[in-house]
């Protein structure tokens, strides 16, 4: 069922484009969000990166030129390595180690991104909005049997 989520998610992000002429995190972000909407910290950890990641940029545009593809390169790679960090330094990742960890290594960075280019609170309003109805149009799927 994975692949007809992040299909459905796609469509759901470019119909959500098209409408209201802004981007929920990316087109891919919605759709992996609610592939992992049924582990909470899965979507925590992923958001906590993505504002660290911003966090980050912002501190490093006040010595760097970074706009334009330096900006998206530098936000996909500090949520990359962010992510890894992460994932290393999260308390028992034994235990549980999916649930410590960022959604993917891309993931982040391109929220960030998003969240750096249209600001935070409407981004992540279009980004919950288009991520839930992407979860429950797949789970009303799955249960119709499709």
């Amino acid at each position: 069922m994975a692949y007809e989520t992040l299909l459905i998610g796609i469509l759901a992000a470019l119909l959500f484009v098209e409408i209201f002429d802004f981007y929920p995190g990316g087109i891919i972000v919605p759709a992996y969000f609610a592939l992992f909407l049924d582990q909470p910290l899965r979507v925590l950890v992923t958001l906590l990166i993505a504002g660290l990641s911003l966090v980050c940029f912002k501190g490093l545009a006040r010595c760097f030129l970074l706009f334009g593809k330096r900006r998206f390169v530098f936000l996909v790679l500090i949520g990359a390595l962010l992510s890894q960090v992460w994932f290393m330094l999260a308390p028992s990742p034994a235990a549980d180690p999916a649930g410590w960890q960022a959604i993917g290594w891309v993931i982040p960075g391109l929220l960030a991104n998003n969240l750096e280019r249209q600001k935070i609170l409407p981004t992540l309003g279009a980004l919950v909005s288009v991520a839930v109805l992407t979860y429950f149009f797949v789970r009303i799927l799955v249960s119709l049997g499709l």
